[in-house]
Formats: C-alpha cells, sequence, structure tokens
C-alpha cells in the first residue's frame, strides 16, 4: 500500500528513508533511521516493530539479511509484510511477502533499496531505482527523486495521501537527526514535502555558514526572524561593527527583545561573540 526507498550517501555516510502513500501519516509507521546504525523501511499491513527491533540489532552489528530472517521468524504475519533496510556500510536487504497486494516488488542497487505493493505496475520501484542512481545533490533530495520516479509511473494505484523523509548523520546519538520531515496527507503531499526538504537544508546552510547569512536566508526563504538578523551576521563577519551596531539597533526599536537574543547567543561558548552588538 506504500512505495519506499532507504539508502546511504557514500560520499557523507548520511543514512535516509522517503516514502509516500495513499494511506494517512505513512511517514511515522515507515520510515526508520539510527546514525551509525541503518536505515529501515516497513510497510504492508505495517509492523513497526521491523523499524524500531531493525535497527536495534544494526545497532548491535547484525547485517541486514540476518536482521530480516530474525525479524521474520518473530513475525507472526511475516508474508504480509515487506521491509527494505541498508546498514551504515551500504549494505541492503528485502523482503516482499507473498501476501502483499499486487503490484509488489522490490529493486536494489548500491547503498539503496527501493520497494513498493499496491502500486501500479512493476516499473515503479524499478524506477526509484533509476533516479536515485541518476540525481545529483544532498541524500535527501536523491531520495525525494526517487519518489517522483514512482509517481511519474502511477504510484499507488488508489492515489496520493501521506510521504514522508528521515535522514540521520553517519554517527551520533541515536535521536539525532538531519532531516525528519512528513506531510501527513492530501493529492500535493510530495509537492509540499519538496518544499519542506528545500526549506530545511536552507535553514541548515544557515546554521552552518561563516558567511553570506542574508543571501542564504533570501535564497532559501527563511523565516523573518532569520532575514532580520542576517544583515547583522554579515556585518560582523566582514569586521563592520559600526554597521552591525546600527542595523541591530534598528531591530531593538522594533522590538526590544532582540537584545535578549543576541545576550543569549553571546554567552553560548560555541557561538561567535557578540560583544560589539551589546557595548552600551
Amino acid at each position: 500500500m506504500t512505495y519506499s526507498i532507504v539508502a546511504r550517501d557514500a560520499d557523507t555516510g548520511e543514512l535516509g528513508v522517503a516514502v509516500q502513500s495513499q494511506a494517512f501519516n505513512a511517514g511515522a509507521a515507515v520510515a526508520w533511521a539510527r546514525p551509525g546504525a541503518g536505515a529501515v523501511a516497513t510497510q504492508s499491513f505495517t509492523d513497526r516493530r521491523y523499524g524500531f527491533r531493525g535497527l536495534e540489532l544494526l545497532a548491535g552489528g547484525i547485517e541486514p539479511e540476518d536482521v530480516l530472517a530474525r525479524m521474520r521468524a518473530e513475525d507472526d504475519l511475516p508474508e504480509f509484510r515487506q521491509v527494505g533496510i541498508v546498514d551504515a556500510q551500504g549494505r541492503a536487504a528485502q523482503f516482499t511477502g507473498s501476501a502483499c497486494v499486487q503490484a509488489a516488488g522490490s529493486a536494489r542497487g548500491d547503498g539503496w533499496a527501493a520497494q513498493a505493493n499496491m502500486v501500479a505496475s512493476p516499473r515503479v520501484w524499478e524506477a526509484m531505482g533509476e533516479a536515485f542512481d541518476a540525481a545529483r545533490g544532498s541524500l535527501a533530495q536523491r531520495l525525494l527523486a526517487a519518489l517522483d520516479a514512482a509517481e511519474a509511473e502511477g504510484g499507488d494505484w488508489r492515489g496520493r495521501g501521506g510521504a514522508g523523509i528521515v535522514v540521520v548523520p553517519a554517527e551520533g546519538e541515536p535521536w539525532e537527526r538531519v532531516i525528519d520531515l512528513r506531510v501527513e496527507d492530501g493529492d500535493d503531499s510530495l509537492t509540499r514535502l519538496r518544499a519542506l526538504v528545500d526549506r530545511a537544508e536552507a535553514y541548515r546552510r544557515w546554521n552552518r555558514a561563516t558567511e553570506g547569512y542574508a543571501e542564504i536566508a533570501a535564497a532559501g526563504g527563511l523565516s523573518r526572524p532569520h532575514v532580520l538578523w542576517s544583515p547583522v551576521m554579515d556585518a560582523l563577519q566582514v569586521g563592520d561593527a559600526d554597521l552591525a551596531r546600527q542595523l541591530f539597533a534598528q531591530l531593538v526599536a522594533e522590538e526590544p527583545r532582540w537584545r535578549d537574543y543576541a545576550r543569549a547567543l553571546d554567552a553560548h561558548p560555541q557561538l561567535p561573540s557578540l560583544a560589539p552588538l551589546l557595548d552600551d
């Protein structure tokens, strides 16, 4: 009742899952990922244990094929399940039970696994893999390209509904996320999901920037506070303290709590000093 792709980015080591379905809130049930462990898509009469328990086993060093074998052995209804797994080394495994609604099947490549059920044709999962391999950009962008390709081949024959994407870093704590976004329902869920991913990646660039804050904020359509604050940061970065103070004074005149915001940032040990703004 869903199509999805799990993948590892060979350049960054990031791990991710993307999913689209006619079902409501599919992203919350299907997509699972953990830094340093792997990514899991569990769908077709979805059993979330494949996601939660699957990541535990991957984190313990169990290979994806063995993870699937263990999970199926613990499942009373394995033939109704469809699961795709990729681990932190890029090894992939899949299972499509005999009771999955047709058309149902999967494709696998270097560092990715695509799977689908209740879709228009076998071209759906094949097109996903082809699109992922051909796409360029971040892992999130490549995963979205795979979803677009699936939809172009007919997607879920019942229509469109929930969509979601999760991307985690190569290493980190289990709760760390690069991207974790969902559109719970709607015929335009893929379009809306892409817009959210574009916005999330713009915020990520802004947070990592050492210059060009205003340009990133404008190009990424970031929130008004980011747009207002970015020229101040740019002025500080080029050493123009007078301009920074002037711009900051305009913000404070409009909203005095900007000064509290600047004090909090200045007190943070991992952020650049904002002392020039706070000199009275």
